[in-house]
């Protein structure tokens, strides 16, 4: 893995992408960012302006997307909310993790997080606020963050075979950009450390004094399906780091072992 992985591709030239795939792409990134203009849609899914236009017209009159007319924000639409009525979660992670979170954030005193694997993005389906005065409340739950921007998503990245992770780089590269502390040879250190250490950190990349720890979590083939993660003010990660890693690392296992026993059942 190397630096130059990172910025391998330019806007729209995998012609091997089908526009029903660039379609998702586009309702995750409206799902998931803050700002939801054309522009910044556009740019997170690596489109030219004219492609993410021409499937964002399709994707509203199909009642998936809506666009307000003032602030020329794009949302979800409510056939969105019709198809989930029909939908449900194969596993129901919040009542696996949910142990884990409460124990890690009783333990010391930050948020907790547990977020599932979306393709290149992480999705976080519960986390736990602890007890210390100051906390990292830039998720909640249903966001979604791009691999690589933040603790959890190097983890997993770490975790990912080689091949599986060069292809996760190309996609990242334009929602990376809105973190301009997050270069290609940033991510590749952190990516080997996690490799090397088992555990995945980043400080003052996202939020400036704050940070993040974090471990992939696997299931019994050794695909990493999600991270549990804590974020918290630099200084308390980096006094704690090691027993914090070794904490999470044992929470992991236990959520690894949980999901092991459903699949046997589910045989």
């Amino acid at each position: 893995m190397t630096s130059s992985d990172l910025s391998a591709t330019t806007q729209d030239d995998n012609v091997a992408v089908s526009p029903v795939e660039r379609a998702i792409w586009i309702l995750k990134a409206v799902a998931g960012l803050e700002d939801k203009r054309l522009t910044d849609i556009a740019r997170h899914c690596g489109l030219h302006k004219t492609t993410a236009l021409r499937l964002i017209g399709i994707l509203e009159k199909e009642g998936l997307l809506r666009r307000d007319p003032d602030t020329r924000q794009y949302a979800l639409g409510p056939e969105i909310a019709r198809l989930g009525l029909a939908a449900r979660e194969l596993v129901d992670w919040r009542a696996i993790v949910r142990p884990a979170l409460m124990h890690l954030s009783s333990r010391w005193g930050d948020t907790s997080i547990f977020s599932v694997l979306s393709n290149v993005e992480l999705v976080c389906v519960d986390l736990q606020t602890g007890a210390y005065p100051i906390q990292a409340n830039y998720q909640q739950v249903g966001s979604r963050r791009s691999l690589g921007a933040g603790s959890s998503g190097i983890a997993v990245l770490s975790a990912l075979p080689e091949e599986a992770r060069r292809a996760a780089f190309q996609r990242i590269t334009g929602p990376l950009e809105q973190f301009p502390e997050i270069t290609p040879d940033v991510l590749d250190e952190r990516v080997t450390f996690a490799q090397t250490h088992g555990y995945a950190t980043l400080l003052h990349a996202v939020v400036p004094e704050m940070g993040g720890i974090a471990v992939p979590v696997r299931d019994a083939t050794g695909w990493p399906v999600g991270a549990l993660s804590m974020p918290s003010l630099v200084s308390r990660i980096v006094t704690r780091e090691q027993d914090m890693a070794a904490s999470l690392k044992e929470e992991a296992a236990r959520i690894e072992q949980a999901i092991a026993t459903l699949a046997i059942r589910a045989r």
